[in-house]
């Protein structure tokens, strides 16, 4: 590639990295970054700038540019972005309550409380303090567990495609495993059962179709080779029409008849009958326990609306062998979890406690009268910034439960919708993802809207707020 002469001139007017540190030494915004990190945003900068005039971009480099003042400030700004954190806090106003890209499940605040006090300090995680001895992580939640749910033994793990592997590798390494082919799901990310199912060394024996399965397509499927019957509930989609499923109860008692343990993935899993919230009802933890299931396992985070974890409940004997594999270590959940599960788990001895308190529950439940005070709030807040450019509107759209739960519910809700002049709704959307804290929401109709189910009280000012930059850096 021929260098110009110009290039040549301005390549020769950057200014070295020596030079450029020993002005970033002397600058206040950059004095407590650490040498090492300022040294390697001094370099990107650099080579940024040495780059751009090699490749002709004039317009954009000019000795101006190259000034040191203008290369310290480009330092700045270098450095902030590398200092940033990555994780931020985001305002979910999407209408998806269990949003998988946005974190899944908001916290309690005791939950938040007890993670706090746990990490801060040390903390009896593995030590039997009566016995003065080592104990058991599980020992923390899984009397808690028990009490809620109605099993005889409990555990933990990182989360529920965790539980599952754990589960299958156990009980049926190496031998079958029988699944209806209507239950073989994929869930978020492509990973799908019969992926797992060979992980776990298990081998898939598929019956029925996908649209109707019989209980006698499992037991014709039984053979001396069989290690498990399994039940996967189709949390994420449905399957409707001419349809058949073996129920529950009729799987147990095959199960008892053959002497084969019976295993069900619940998914999401609840402990709350949501039917009595004027909700689609969704198979409960307790419900299968008492159906008599050996192994039940679900997610601690969705529905549950505690930390990312996979629940086991089940039959002590089962449950033991469990925790006694290897795989277990691999799979176990740190102290801040299981800190956050426990206290999670608390709530639920009372259920009007739990959706009263649990954000993901009290957002599912929240009702349409309280939402609209909401978004009329909001409204009143973005109409009084009196800019002439913008237009806000309310609408009845409906909100989605998300991360693969009740995948048919429409829960009734009201969403503001922003046009603003000489702003398509894609640019309002990408200019508000990108700021402090990113708002996200969704397009329709080239309108910017925003569910208020999942906006959170103290967040309708900082909405108000994003809104006001927007319009007044679209202005200058």
């Amino acid at each position: 590639m021929k260098i110009t002469e110009r290039q040549q001139h301005l390549l020769r007017d950057l200014p070295g990295i020596d030079r450029l540190l020993e002005m970033a030494a002397a600058d206040t915004a950059l004095a407590d970054t650490p040498r090492e990190t300022l040294t390697r945003c001094a370099r990107q900068v650099i080579e940024g700038l040495r780059k751009s005039i090699l490749a002709g971009q004039t317009p954009a480099v000019d000795r101006a540019a190259l000034a040191l003042q203008a290369v310290l400030e480009d330092l700045r700004r270098t450095v902030a972005d590398r200092l940033a954190p990555r994780l931020v806090r985001c305002i979910n106003a999407t209408g998806v309550v269990v949003h998988t890209n946005l974190g899944r499940s908001l916290l309690a605040p005791q939950a938040l409380e007890n993670a706090v006090r746990i990490g801060g300090h040390y903390s009896n995680l593995e030590f039997d303090l009566a016995r003065g001895r080592r104990g058991s992580r599980y020992s923390a939640v899984e009397d808690l567990i028990c009490e809620i749910s109605g099993a005889e033994a409990a555990m933990v793990v990182n989360n529920n495609a965790g539980a599952v592997l754990l589960c299958l590798e156990t009980v049926a390494r190496g031998r079958e495993v029988i699944v209806s082919r209507g239950e073989l799901v994929e869930i978020g990310g492509a990973f799908r059962i019969p992926d797992v199912m060979t992980k776990s060394g298990a081998v898939l024996r598929e019956v029925g179709t996908t649209n109707r399965t019989h209980l006698r397509d499992y037991r014709g499927a039984v053979s001396e080779n069989t290690a498990l019957l399994l039940k996967v509930h189709a949390s994420n989609y449905a399957v409707v029409g001419f349809t058949a499923e073996v129920s529950l109860e009729e799987m147990v008692a095959l199960g008892r008849e053959t002497g084969l343990p019976v295993m069900q993935d619940l998914g999401s899993g609840t402990f709350i009958d949501f039917s009595r919230y004027g909700l689609a009802a969704e198979p409960t933890v307790q419900a299968s326990v008492r159906a008599g299931v050996d192994l039940v396992t679900f997610s601690g985070d969705k529905l549950l609306g505690g930390p990312q974890a996979g629940i086991i409940v089940g039959s002590r004997d089962l449950v033991d062998r469990i925790k006694r594999n290897p795989l277990t270590r691999a799979l176990r959940i740190d102290k801040l979890t299981l800190a956050s599960l426990e206290s999670t788990l608390a709530l639920y001895r009372d259920p009007r406690t739990a959706v009263e308190r649990i954000p993901t529950l009290r957002m599912l439940t929240r009702s349409r009268e309280d939402i609209d005070l909401a978004a009329r709030a909001l409204a009143e807040q973005l109409q009084a910034l009196d800019s002439p450019r913008l237009q806000v509107e309310l609408l009845d759209r409906p909100s989605r439960a998300g991360g693969g739960s009740l995948p048919l519910l429409d829960l009734p809700s009201r969403c503001v919708a922003l046009r603003i002049a000489d702003l398509s709704a894609g640019r309002i959307e990408k200019r508000l993802r990108g700021g402090q804290p990113p708002v996200i929401g969704r397009i329709e109709d080239d309108r910017f809207l925003m569910d208020l189910r999942t906006v959170q009280d103290d967040e309708l000012d900082l909405i108000t707020a994003a809104v006001r930059r927007l319009l007044q850096e679209e202005t200058t």
